[in-house]
């Protein structure tokens, strides 16, 4: 049967309790004894002394008689033997009562019996004696007898005050026994708590503590089946499954940080990749890093990059490492579809394989003869476009999880973008290179090739008047040549500096600024700059080609205005806008300068490639006035 902690303390305690109870109880009872036996010692005294009082007014009365003393003696008498029933019976309300034991029984009996047989009889024959002379002898018989009597009483206190000292003695005994209980009790109680709840709750506590510190191998001992045991075991349950969850918890903690590491090393795997990327690298050396780059991240035993030709029907290998010159011979053109790698050009689904076991997948020789047991072919692409195939291999027999096959899709997609980055460049490039040449084509056949033409005319002229003898027009003719060919000289170093045009200065006013000093040192009619507003912060792209339009303003004065001053005029408040104005003869717009007009077409497109606008305006005789007005946030399109 399971006895509870509460039922243990309780039963210990009622225990204690009743032995407290007995050892007090006892010291009362005793302790009440003592007061009655002290009683009875007292009211024998009394006996002895009214023995004597009794006597006394016997003596009084034989010679002086008198009633209300005879009335004293019976009275005496009559307390005497209450007195002495009282001592025989006693009186539990007192308390008064004799010792119990024989002896002090027996003596008691004695002096009841002589009371009544000897001296009470006595007494009253005193009383009732006539003459005073018999009463006199009989007084006189009494005085003995009396003394015997006292004597008894005497014996009778004696054994009382024996009988009080032994209990006075077990009284001490019993206190002592109290106080030796209370101590003997309060150790035992303290052991016993001590052994029922302080040390089963010191140990929980400690394992509390111990669990505190992450230590989850402390296990509480089971000494009992009480409340506290079941305490103990199910401390121990609850250390137990807490054992396991952080044990799992540890474990999870680490999956979290191991994945949590492959995903930095992955970010900043891309993060590497992208920035590398980003630089203006040939498309072969950017294949090439990231290829190494990969090979290294993966563990890789070898790894090819193949893009597609411009068809879309073949694969090259571009970039290679940790492969055979037998394998770059078999695989520098692969047909898109086949092998593999085929498929995933042509599927452009990622696909990591195993080269042993058996597939429904066509595969080349190559592989196996390089000993590649694994193969790992990510597309590269940007956007929709398919641009090429990144191609992992592995000498063992491995199939690369998810999130690795992600990564690699990623940076195959940084890796297209990146690509189709530079062939759109290299079409940028090449559009800009037509572009200007176009624009040279036009300014060439503008100002030379008519200056040619005119030259040539003259040389007709030329030979015409040698063979007509004709010196003074032939000289004229030499003359007009002479000045066609000069000018000519000065288009073509005009057309030099405006096509080697570079930008010295980072802002558009000191660039105006240095090109009207040049303009003012080569020709020399005087300029005038004025600026408006704050400073201008263009792309370099937009400062050249508002360079360009000015420098096409200054060759117009230059060839046809016969301007003495030109005033320029750079406005950047709300609308940019740049103005030329010279003084120079002017001409009638409408007729002169239509599109036709290569120089002022050609202001017109670069104002139009800058989202600007170009302004014409003329009166002849009164000179020329060209501005050029754009948006002070420049254009999101690129500017050839």
């Amino acid at each position: 049967m399971k006895i509870k902690i509460s039922q243990k303390i309780t039963g210990l305690l009622a225990f204690y309790f009743l032995m407290a109870l007995v050892a007090i109880g006892s010291t009362l009872f005793v302790s009440w004894r003592l007061e009655g036996s002290a009683a009875a010692i007292n009211e024998a005294g009394k006996e002895r002394m009214r023995s004597y009082r009794i006597a006394f007014l016997l003596a009084e009365q034989i010679q002086q008689p008198a009633d209300d003393r005879r009335q004293g003696i019976e009275q005496e008498i009559n307390l005497f033997e209450r007195t002495l029933i009282e001592l025989k019976n006693g009186n539990p309300q007192r308390p008064l009562f004799l010792p119990k034991d024989s002896e002090t029984m027996a003596q008691m009996a004695h002096l009841h019996s002589d009371w009544h047989s000897e001296i009470k009889p006595r007494i009253q024959a005193i009383l009732d004696a006539t003459p005073k002379s018999a009463q006199e002898q009989l007084l006189l018989d009494y005085h003995p007898t009396l003394e015997g009597f006292v004597s008894g009483i005497n014996d009778l206190v004696v054994l009382v005050e024996q009988r009080n000292a032994h209990a006075t003695a077990m009284l001490r005994s019993f206190q002592i026994g109290l106080v030796v209980i209370a101590l003997l009790g309060t150790v035992l109680l303290d052991y016993i708590f001590s052994l029922l709840l302080v040390r089963p709750v010191k140990r929980l506590n400690d394992g509390l503590r111990s669990m505190g510190k992450a230590d989850f191998s402390v296990r509480l001992p089971i000494t009992g089946d009480d409340e506290l045991s079941e305490l103990a075991q199910g401390f121990n349950q609850m250390v137990e499954k807490l054992q396991g969850i952080y044990t799992a918890l540890e474990q999870r903690i680490e999956e979290k940080t191991r994945r949590v590491e492959i995903k930095n090393r992955e970010l900043g795997t891309l993060y590497e990749i992208a920035a590398y990327l980003n630089a203006s690298t040939a498309a072969e050396p950017l294949c090439d890093s990231v290829l190494e780059r990969m090979i290294a991240l993966f563990c890789a035993n070898g790894g090819v990059i193949r893009l597609t030709d411009p068809k879309g029907e073949q694969l090259k290998v571009v970039a290679a490492r940790g492969v055979s010159d037998s394998f770059l011979a078999e695989e520098t053109y692969l047909a898109v579809g086949s092998c593999v790698c085929g498929e995933v050009a042509r599927d452009g689904i990622a696909v990591s394989s195993d080269l042993i076991i058996p597939s429904s997948r066509p595969l080349l020789h190559a592989c196996n003869r390089d000993n590649f047991r694994s193969i790992a072919a990510i597309p590269i692409r940007s956007k929709q476009n398919m641009l090429g195939l990144l191609n992992l291999f592995f000498d063992t027999t491995r199939i690369l999880p998810p999130g690795e096959v992600r990564l690699l899709e990623s940076v195959g997609l940084h890796l297209g973008t990146a690509i189709e980055n530079q062939r759109l460049i290299a079409r940028e490039k090449e559009m800009a290179i037509s572009e200007e040449r176009n624009l040279l084509a036009q300014e060439l056949h503008d100002s030379i090739a008519q200056s040619l033409a005119f030259l040539n005319i003259q040389v007709q002229m030329l030979q015409d008047d040698l063979a007509n003898q004709k010196v003074a027009n032939a000289i004229e003719v030499v003359e007009q040549i002479r000045e066609g060919v000069q000018e000519s000289y000065d288009d073509v170093r005009e057309l030099l500096v405006h096509f080697r045009t570079r930008l010295d200065h980072a802002d558009l006013d000191g660039a105006i600024g240095s090109a009207l000093e040049k303009f003012e040192g080569q020709v020399g009619i005087r300029t005038h700059y004025r600026r408006v507003g704050p400073n201008l912060d263009l792309p370099p792209e937009y400062v050249l080609q508002v360079l360009h339009i000015l420098q096409e303003s200054l060759s117009n004065i230059r060839k046809h205005a016969a301007a003495t001053e030109v005033e320029v005029e750079l406005v950047s408040e709300g609308e940019c806008r740049l103005t030329v104005q010279d003084n120079g003869s002017g001409f009638d717009v409408e007729r002169n300068a239509g599109d036709t007009h290569v120089g002022i077409r050609i202001m017109r497109e670069r104002a139009h490639r800058m989202g600007g606008k170009l302004t014409l305006e003329s009166t002849p005789g009164r000179g020329t006035r060209v501005s050029l007005a754009w948006a002070a946030t420049p254009m999101t399109t690129g500017v050839a």
